[in-house]
């Protein structure tokens, strides 16, 4: 699987709170959801992020509450990855659930800027910044993994 956008770019400790705000959070619908994605640290995101645009951030990306809701905001938006130096575990395992693309490289969280575009072969882990020329590599998905985000989440890799 391959992505390629530009990227949006968040610093360390970004919360569920942030990325879906809490009240939302009386919809389950996720386009009602996406439409308020990051708009308390990114008033535009939600507006300007087109299919396959990227999410750069810090450390512990997604902590806070064990909900769902985060990462689906973030999917339903359009975002094709999110690349951090690390995840909130609970919002890496919730994200693998739901089908959203996401790896850990703090060489390219550290080196990618907004705007920037990259390239990603999750396949291999390798993402390209097509703006500087970098690369970067992370370490990719065991194959049953990425078959999950392929099917688009869990519940519908189970179905055959």
């Amino acid at each position: 699987m391959q992505v390629k956008g530009h990227v949006f770019k968040y610093s360390d400790n970004v919360d569920t709170d942030v990325i879906i705000p809490a009240r939302y959070l009386n919809t389950a619908n996720a386009q009602d959801l996406a439409k308020h994605c990051m708009e308390d640290i990114d008033q535009n995101f939600a507006s300007t992020v087109q299919p396959g645009d990227i999410i750069v951030a810090g450390w512990n990306f997604g902590c806070g509450s064990s909900r769902e809701h985060a990462p689906l905001a973030i999917k339903t938006c359009g975002a094709g990855c999110v690349i951090a130096k690390s995840f909130a575990r609970i919002f890496y395992r919730n994200a693998i659930n739901i089908g959203m693309p996401i790896l850990e490289c703090e060489a390219a969280a550290d080196a990618i800027s907004a705007g920037d575009e990259v390239s990603i072969d999750f396949d291999a882990g390798v993402i390209t910044d097509l703006t500087s020329g970098q690369t970067f590599t992370a370490q990719p998905f065991p194959p049953f993994i990425q078959n999950i985000i392929a099917k688009g989440g869990l519940l519908a890799s189970l179905e055959g």
